[in-house]
């Protein structure tokens, strides 16, 4: 088939979701040409995720808007793990200041709050758009008219007039959700990781003090599992596990939710709570047996689904837009060879996964079992923070490193910083690394390369940066076992080394001018 009628644009994200505006924006801030698509005209209103890390709220940053997220989020204190009546087994404080990325460790808010700021800062740049009321219904690839090359069409219906549109894309990323239109076009399907439960979601908001420790409750029962989290000044939410017989109809006023929320409400009156939303929710395991086909690309829940015993589920689908989005902007632009977009699903599959093996482990430890788990928690849980270093770890929200990749150079010393992130401290002038770094590579080195080797770098666009005597940079590159590390613009190190040849090397064997 020949298609020149057509619209053209780089990039084309199917869905408007969290995942898809972040990696529209990213793409955007590299300046590729980018439509979203969505099915719906306006954010969905309904409160759904409600947590994501550091790590994530470093992504949030890079976008722009650090500080209008933290006007709408509110750092969790920790976790306190309860038993069936409501006792405290153990508890692990966090400190919201610590963290070498530069922002609390765990932050909790309402998705649609979000959805609406990061829409509102994609208008800050014309080559993105968004179109709502756009429901894709098939994605095709076709032998484009001009030049003969292989591109890709995207066909999609105007839900308020019913009118059928086409529009062709370099690349497309699938951001559609678990039931993913792009998903099944690429001939990819979901492989079972062997969980699911149903639960109930509840969000309530209330004037009145509530009296609880600020922090997430966990209650570890496997009968009625439950957990419990303040979102904002008012905002509550809780997750209680359904029982086989019963379904969250059973559950729709104030009144039959009171013997679920008592332990925390405690004396409050219904007439001072307003329920916000009540729903259920089947939690699964899944990971899609591809994430790609040519130059058309799964994320978010099109790509796996994350059960929430570690709060890592939407965090996940922005971690695939910012590992993505600068590997397609440097294709796109010619800085990086078109072999590179295979490190997409060789980088975030195993990361996914590990995270979703996370939160089985999690959850099976909190709330599984039956009696002797239950025997087993009242014995142990209490003497955790007995052993040294667990109570750090139990709060650390670190993520695993990057496996090897074609961005990822291969290591067999131990402690290798290859795959980790970059730490984002505050420099002398003010800055964070980030910003000082720029938005592209960076060679961070405590010695500075030779005159030759340092206009090389220049011209492929690499940022020198001379980490100082005493400064926290230098500092964790000898943590590493290195004096020289190459950092990726989704501050990810590509490679490491003792001296400052091997990552210099690199960066010109791998980086175009």
């Amino acid at each position: 088939m020949t298609v020149a009628a057509a619209e053209h644009v780089a990039a084309v994200i199917v869905g408007a979701g969290p995942t898809g505006v972040v990696a529209a924006t990213l793409l955007a801030q590299h300046g590729v040409n980018c439509l979203i698509l969505d099915r719906w005209p306006e954010v969905c209103p309904q409160p759904r995720a409600v947590h994501l890390d550091d790590e994530v709220y470093r992504v949030i940053a890079r976008l722009g808007i650090a500080d209008e997220f933290a006007a709408i989020s509110r750092p969790t204190l920790g976790l306190r793990l309860l038993d069936k009546r409501f006792r405290v087994l153990a508890e692990f404080d966090r400190d919201p200041g610590r963290s070498p990325n530069g922002f609390p460790q765990a932050n909790m808010f309402d998705q649609p709050e979000l959805e609406a700021l990061l829409r509102a800062n994609l208008k800050r740049y014309p080559c993105a758009r968004l179109r709502g009321n756009a429901e894709v219904t098939d994605v095709t690839e076709v032998l484009e008219a001009a030049g003969g090359r292989e591109g890709l069409l995207v066909t999609f219906v105007d839900r308020h007039d019913g009118s059928a549109h086409r529009v062709r894309a370099d690349y497309v990323l699938g951001c559609d959700g678990a039931n993913s239109i792009v998903r099944t076009a690429i001939g990819a399907a979901m492989r079972d990781m062997r969980f699911e439960q149903r639960w109930l979601v509840v969000d309530i908001e209330t004037g009145a003090d509530l009296h609880q420790w600020d922090g997430v409750h966990q209650v570890c029962d496997p009968l009625r599992a439950a957990t419990y989290m303040r979102i904002g000044p008012a905002r509550y939410r809780w997750e209680f596990r359904l029982l086989d017989h019963e379904t969250a109809a059973r559950f729709g006023s104030l009144d039959a939710l009171r013997a679920l929320i008592a332990p925390w409400v405690g004396d409050v009156r219904n007439g001072e709570l307003t329920l916000l939303r009540l729903a259920e929710y089947t939690f699964r395991a899944q990971i899609a047996d591809r994430w790609r086909r040519g130059n058309v690309f799964l994320l978010g829940d099109a790509a796996h689904l994350t059960p929430p015993f570690v709060g890592q589920g939407m965090g996940a689908g922005v971690r695939d837009a910012a590992n993505l989005a600068w590997k397609i902007a440097g294709v796109h632009h010619g800085t990086l060879m078109a072999d590179v977009l295979e490190s997409y699903e060789a980088e975030r599959k195993p990361h996914a996964r590990h995270m979703i093996r996370l939160a089985l482990g999690v959850g099976l430890a909190m709330t599984g079992g039956g009696r002797a788990g239950n025997a087993a928690r009242r014995a142990l849980l209490p003497r955790l923070r007995l052993i040294p270093g667990l109570r750090a770890k139990v709060v650390d929200s670190t993520t695993p490193a990057l496996r090897p990749s074609a961005l990822v150079c291969r290591s067999r010393r131990p402690g290798s910083l290859a795959g980790t992130l970059c730490p984002n401290v505050v420099h002398p002038d003010g800055r964070r690394t980030d910003q000082a770094l720029g938005a592209g590579f960076a060679l961070i080195t405590v010695v500075r390369p030779g005159a030759d080797e340092e206009a090389l770098l220049r011209r492929r666009g690499v940022i020198v940066h001379i980490a100082g005597p005493g400064s926290a940079l230098e500092a964790w590159l000898r943590r590493g076992r290195a004096t020289a590390a190459l950092v990726r613009p989704d501050r990810t190190v590509a490679c490491a080394g003792r001296d400052v040849a091997g990552p210099a090397a690199w960066a010109a064997r791998t980086v175009r001018a």
